[in-house]
């Protein structure tokens, strides 16, 4: 098991990377976007989970988040575990073009885990890092609300609709986030 990214401080501030495997374009339908957001605000009012900051692009998911009642590791393995299977079976019942390639890309990469019954749709990893200074913070915020300028979706970052930079600019949202302190944000 890897051992660079791990939230060792489960109350603190982190920001996370959520990857599909190989890097399959899957966030590209809405229909898979919004068991993300689903299950992500499921989290906040049931489980506790604080979001500070998120952004849904095509393969990945990028998160500022904690718990406060030490539970982050937790919750984030429920969140991957519900997403993953809720979107395999969307994908067996729907009308994907692409469902039998996707299907066995998961299966394909279930098998390489002895963790895993059948399908592996998230990368075990979640890229947690620890964010540790204001300045920190108001890096990785930029960084996630510009994800979807730099890949050219749109052109302001409040204009995407599966992004906090909405909640942060004042517009309506898809989920409510708790605003960091405004002070922080640099752009």
């Amino acid at each position: 098991m890897s051992t660079g990214y791990q939230i060792k401080d489960q109350t603190s501030l982190y920001y996370l990377t959520f990857q599909v495997v190989d890097w399959i374009d899957i966030f590209t339908k809405s229909a898979y976007r919004e068991i993300v957001i689903e299950s992500m605000k499921y989290c906040q009012s049931l489980k506790g989970l604080q979001v500070f900051a998120y952004v849904i692009m095509s393969n990945h998911v990028h998160l500022i988040a904690n718990h406060p009642n030490g539970k982050l590791s937790e919750t984030i393995r429920d969140f991957k575990k519900f997403t993953s299977r809720s979107i395999i079976k969307a994908i067996k019942e729907g009308n994907e073009s692409r469902k039998d390639w996707m299907l066995d890309r998961f299966l394909f990469n279930g098998r390489k885990h002895t963790r895993n019954k059948e399908y592996q749709f998230w990368t075990h990893e979640n890229h947690a890092v620890l964010l540790y200074s204001n300045s920190f913070i108001s890096e990785k915020l930029e960084y996630i609300h510009a994800n979807p300028v730099r890949a050219l979706i749109v052109e302001q970052a409040e204009d995407y609709l599966y992004s906090s930079a909405r909640n942060y600019a004042g517009l309506p949202a898809l989920i409510d986030v708790v605003l960091l302190d405004q002070r922080l944000i640099t752009y």
